[in-house]
């Protein structure tokens, strides 16, 4: 098979959706498969990335704010290059601009809308939450679900990673939603890494003993990862028993985090840790993962954790809540430093080593990003073999 992915927000500097173009790149290149990746770009140029694969880049103008990314400002270039290629399926990797350019394409190839993100989640009702009804903020944005719900119509397949956002998508009358979870890289992270050692020197670090609680955060410093919220809720719960906090990241916010840090000798931070060996040492050493982002489409760090044997503290929406097993975490009422309080003083309570034995039982049930290749591949074969859908 042949795929064309219009990557909109594929870049050198990018995060999420260039590790896993990357990934898409080298599993579809071991299946036999071809692979084109089409992407704005400061110039015009093919890329050759192994057998079969190779990324078009399309000279485009920079995102104004944000100019790291760049996006298709015509749908001229993106089409000649579908025409060009002849693909057996196309997929838009971005639900604006790019979804319409695919959309509008007049080829024959059945084509997929992959939502890597939520935009609604992330901003609309981040920002507008506090102050208003979720449905009140839906009809304010009704110019974004009707982009959204046009679109759609115009696609074989929009791809979810999680079941609430794909519920949510198709309650809000978003035609032909699927939900193909992503998944974590194979033999790396399992609890068979737990250090004692390291967990109490991430302890000592936080200015507690051996004794007590260690909390797990992990993921970038900016606004939707809500990690002023999740150290409002370690220092609420610290109240009843001697809690630590790791939070391993950086980024925009990570003054504002330290502000908000103060003087609490209980939370430390680490830089990004790049080693994955490291990193699944750290996760598997920990007591407990915490999450405070409700707007992921996935929850990475939360699945990672899963499999290193950790119970989970997330948010009742999101990537991360899809992933906890009952009886072997705790969810809460996004953007709540009391709830996730509650949450915390809940798990702890419980006998934590009958809860790790459980969640160390479970921890190879958390699918592979192998998983998730071979189940979008097998969807979008048996797409390619029927009429498309064209409402």
């Amino acid at each position: 098979m042949k795929i064309v992915d219009v990557s909109a927000f594929y870049a050198p500097e990018g995060g999420g959706v260039k590790t896993y173009v990357e990934q898409k790149i080298r599993a579809l290149a071991a299946r036999g498969h071809e692979l084109v990746v089409v992407a704005p770009s400061d110039r015009d140029a093919i890329e050759p990335r192994g057998p079969g694969c190779r990324i078009v880049h399309l000279a485009s103008p920079t995102m104004p704010l944000d100019r790291r990314y760049r996006y298709f400002a015509e749908a001229g270039p993106v089409h000649a290059v579908l025409d060009a290629e002849r693909p057996d399926f196309v997929e838009a990797s971005s639900p604006w601009r790019t979804a319409s350019i695919v959309a509008g394409w007049q080829g024959a190839a059945p084509r997929a809308l992959v939502m890597h993100a939520d935009p609604l989640a992330a901003y609309a009702y981040r920002w507008f939450g506090p102050i208003a009804e979720r449905a009140t903020i839906d009809r304010h944005f009704q110019w974004f679900w009707n982009h959204l719900r046009r679109n759609a119509r115009r696609f074989d397949r929009v791809i979810c990673a999680n079941h609430g956002f794909a519920a949510r998508l198709s309650a809000g009358g978003v035609a032909h939603v699927a939900t193909v979870p992503l998944g974590i890289d194979a033999g790396i992270f399992s609890p068979v890494h737990r250090d004692e050692a390291l967990r109490a020197d991430l302890l000592a670090r936080c200015g507690l003993g051996p004794d007590a609680r260690l909390l797990l955060g992990i993921g970038r410093h900016s606004p939707e990862k809500r990690w002023p919220m999740v150290i409002d809720a370690c220092q609420r719960a610290s109240l009843k028993r001697p809690i630590g906090l790791v939070l391993v990241g950086g980024g925009r916010d990570s003054a504002r985090i330290r502000r908000h840090i103060g003087g609490n000798p209980h939370v430390h931070l680490l830089a990004p840790v790049r080693d994955r060996m490291l990193l699944a040492r750290l996760m598997a050493s920990a007591d407990a993962l915490i999450h405070g982002c409700e707007a992921e489409t996935y929850g990475l760090a939360a699945a990672e954790a899963a499999a290193s044997g950790l119970p989970l503290i997330v948010p009742a929406e999101g990537g991360a809540a899809d992933l906890l097993l009952a009886g072997q975490g705790e969810r809460y009422r996004p953007a709540s430093s009391r709830s996730a309080a509650a949450a915390i003083d809940r798990l702890f309570a419980r006998d934590i080593v009958g809860l790790h034995a459980a969640t160390r039982a479970a921890a190879g049930r958390i699918a592979t990003i192998d998983d998730h290749f071979d189940r979008l591949i097998a969807d979008y074969t048996g797409l390619s073999t029927t009429a498309r859908i064209v409402a």
